[in-house]
């Protein structure tokens, strides 16, 4: 049972990492290691995998996020109007 000791290593590093560089890369971690053990016993490379890509949704999430900040959605001001319903 290797992978658990590479796997508690990997996760030391990442969290002695600046924030913004480990964010999603936890969670990716986490789940890639876990899936390439199951997939055949591939546990850091899945780490790996699933640290990558994790911080590549972080930044996704991030980059969206900050861009409807930049432009935000006019939502409609008028009243909201129940029609066809009557007041029975």
């Amino acid at each position: 049972m290797k992978t658990l000791p590479i796997l508690l290593a990997l996760a030391a590093l990442v969290l002695m990492a600046p924030s913004a560089e480990a964010k999603g890369c936890l969670k990716g971690a986490a789940v890639g290691g876990v899936a390439g053990h199951v997939a055949g016993h591939h546990g850091l490379l899945g780490a790996a995998a699933g640290c990558l890509y994790g911080r590549h949704r972080a930044k996704e999430q991030e980059r969206q996020r900050q861009q409807q900040e930049q432009h935000p959605q006019h939502q409609s001001r008028l009243p909201n109007a129940d029609i066809g319903q009557t007041g029975m």
